[in-house]
């Protein structure tokens, strides 16, 4: 199976860029192609041994959601120019040189097996953090398992996936797009795991030193429920994640930036409306995660 990369960068970070295409440069079996989307940002100078590079450099930044879909129509319509895409963050790491293999395998085993969640650990402590285990029991990042979302970041995709349902949701800038994919995908009769061997090395970081952090969490959750649940679910999903939100006891000024947030994505389009079905519903929560928290 072929496999291409995806890596969308700010331009801020051209050490770790660098370390990262050396990295996928390095992965065994057949090369990967990379396509690097400069978001808003010029790209520098990518001539990597033994790796095929093309840039796209954008005007202005569009976000990670929109950013990543001209990198998967780089690959062709819906990126079938490959039967595999890599998404990997530009300051991250492939740990391991048999990750794309690891991928090959997975894929050509499991006809059903539409996207593929990585771990993350930070490169000094070893330490992968609870939100990176994209599932509710999330103690033991070492157990791989079937799930119901991925890590943007650190994820590789079947390209089926995009020409059944769709890219990630261009509008919502930052937050909640791969919760979005992945319900559609589950939708459409694709499954999701998560593969503690598949490693990706990438710093510890907050979520929150995004400034826009508070706003699209909880606008982009909003619209999330919108777009994809029956209509008796949403106000349950929302009203858990609600109380949830008031329960971690954020900052004030933090508080009111995501209450602004909710309202949004109340009273702004949240693009095209498809709900799951009832059976996908039962799915979900099968695989431990109802879709009302």
């Amino acid at each position: 199976m072929t496999v291409g990369a995806v890596v969308l960068t700010m331009g801020n970070r051209p050490e770790e860029l660098r370390a990262l295409l050396d990295s996928v440069a390095k992965q065994e079996g057949d090369p990967v192609e990379v396509v690097v989307v400069g978001n808003g940002s010029p790209l520098p100078e990518l001539d990597v041994p033994g790796l095929t590079v093309r840039t796209v450099e954008l005007p202005e930044n569009v976000g990670i959601p929109a950013g990543r879909n001209v990198g998967i129509e780089a690959f062709g319509p819906g990126g079938t120019d490959v039967d595999i895409l890599l998404f990997l963050d530009d300051d991250g790491l492939l740990a391991r040189p048999d990750t794309a293999e690891l991928c090959r395998q997975a894929f050509a085993a499991d006809e059903k097996l539409g996207i593929i969640s990585f771990r993350i650990a930070d490169p000094d402590t070893g330490e992968t953090q609870r939100r990176h285990v994209p599932r509710l029991r999330a103690s033991d990042p070492m157990r791989s398992s079937r799930v119901t979302t991925f890590l943007g970041g650190a994820n590789a995709a079947r390209t089926a996936v995009f020409a059944q349902v769709g890219g990630l949701p261009d509008d919502f800038f930052y937050a909640h797009e791969e919760t979005d994919l992945a319900w559609r995908a589950l939708d459409a009769g694709w499954l999701v795991d998560y593969r503690a061997d598949m490693l990706l090395l990438h710093p510890t970081m907050a979520p929150s030193r995004h400034a826009v952090y508070h706003r699209m969490v909880a606008r982009n959750r909003v619209w999330l429920a919108r777009r994809n649940l029956p209509v008796p679910l949403v106000p349950v999903y929302l009203g858990v994640w609600f109380l949830l939100t008031l329960a971690r006891r954020p900052s004030l000024p933090a508080l009111r930036v995501w209450l602004a947030g909710f309202k949004e994505g109340w009273t702004t389009p949240c693009g095209p409306r498809r709900p799951m079905k009832w059976r996908t519903v039962w799915r979900l929560t099968r695989l431990g995660r109802p879709p009302v928290i």
